[in-house]
């Protein structure tokens, strides 16, 4: 039987659950999933899928990432709410290439671990899964493992198991859609330019679960534990000197009310100067260069090739700023004479960030 895999938390419990129920029937998994997004995610979830079938000892080949053509298919549907059209397509989708890969491995029967799922209709998966599967001459077997506290033991596996328990279906649409429900913010989005892993990232987490991988091929033990953080992202920045825009980089935690100031630098003390609106204080490269023990030859080279995001965190606090200080701090070559204006869209939000602890 081949088994479509979205996720490592819906497919462990529910390959086991399968062994049981068909104990005579090998199992192929299949990653198959270009709805996930963005890419780092995608990698995220398949590296766990991957650690739990080698765990349970189940084959498991992944699909292409398509993800093009995926957004090609739900176009026209991307506000709908989950449950609707865009999940029907997005099932029959990922359902039309499993079967195909089925029929090319010869097997006679699929299934999907989708079914396992709460937020999933299990009449909408069946649906889509019979009649994709009948195409390709191969059965889709339906299997409802939620009942019975299957869903609360699902949990519990993947508790055990120290499974990577996202917090989205992957659909770019659903996160948007839950997102702006919770009312906080959609931070998988984000794509710094500079390539830095920010706090609490899809790529901090990647980074993480890798070294968490490290550590178990090492026979090391290891805690996840996770800590409350106060999170930042810039979304949009730029200093105007004359109405020219001048190269500038903005640290983190830089936080304006009204986005846009304009005034001129009342104060200039040891390569930093003092705005007189919204706290902002302007420094110069070279006291960057002092403060940071690097030697960057312009504000351009700094944008793209920027210390860690901690780093600059301490960086702020050598410049005499506490650690809970979000006034706007903002490199440029040399402090700006005359009037200036700044525009500055950022966001800050409580958050959680997860910690890897070797023991």
């Amino acid at each position: 039987m081949l088994v479509h895999i979205c996720c490592s938390v819906d497919s462990h419990y529910f390959l086991k659950r399968l062994r049981e129920d068909f104990p005579d029937e090998p199992l192929v998994g299949f990653f198959y999933d270009p709805n996930i997004h963005p890419y780092s995610e995608y990698l995220l979830r398949l590296m766990d899928v991957r650690r739990s079938c080698e765990a349970l000892g189940v084959e498991l080949i992944e699909g292409p990432y398509d993800y093009e053509s995926w957004l090609a298919a739900v176009r026209g549907h991307e506000h709908v709410p989950e449950k609707g059209s865009r999940c029907t397509i997005c099932f029959e989708k990922r359902f039309a290439v499993s079967a195909k890969k089925a029929a090319e491995l010869g097997q006679t029967r699929m299934t999907s671990t989708l079914l396992t799922s709460p937020k999933k209709s299990i009449d909408q998966l069946r649906a889509a899964g019979e009649a994709i599967a009948e195409r390709e001459g191969v059965a889709f077997v339906t299997v409802d493992y939620r009942v019975g506290g299957g869903t609360q033991r699902q949990q519990e596996e993947a508790k055990k198991a120290r499974l990577y328990r996202q917090d989205y279906c992957g659909c770019l649409f659903g996160l948007t859609q839950q997102r702006n429900e919770q009312g906080s913010e959609a931070d998988e989005l984000y794509a710094p330019l500079d390539g830095r892993v920010l706090p609490a990232s899809i790529e901090e987490r990647l980074a993480l679960y890798e070294a968490r991988k490290a550590l178990e091929e090492a026979g090391q033990e290891y805690r996840i534990v996770r800590r409350k953080l106060l999170n930042w992202r810039l979304r949009y920045g730029w200093v105007r000197v004359k109405k020219r825009t001048v190269p500038s980089h903005i640290l983190p935690y830089s936080v304006m009310k009204r986005r846009y100031t304009n005034g001129r630098v009342e104060v200039v003390e040891e390569g930093q100067g003092y705005f007189n609106r919204e706290e902002v204080v302007f420094m110069t490269l070279a006291r960057y260069n002092t403060l940071s023990g690097r030697h960057y030859d312009s504000v351009a080279s700094l944008l793209f090739d920027p210390p860690p995001f901690e780093e600059e965190v301490k960086i702020r606090e050598n410049a005499g700023m506490g650690p809970w200080d979000l006034s706007p701090l903002i490199v440029v070559e040399e402090i700006p004479e005359g009037r200036v204006e700044i525009f500055i869209e950022s966001v800050t939000w409580r958050d959680v960030r997860e910690i890897l602890v070797p023991l």
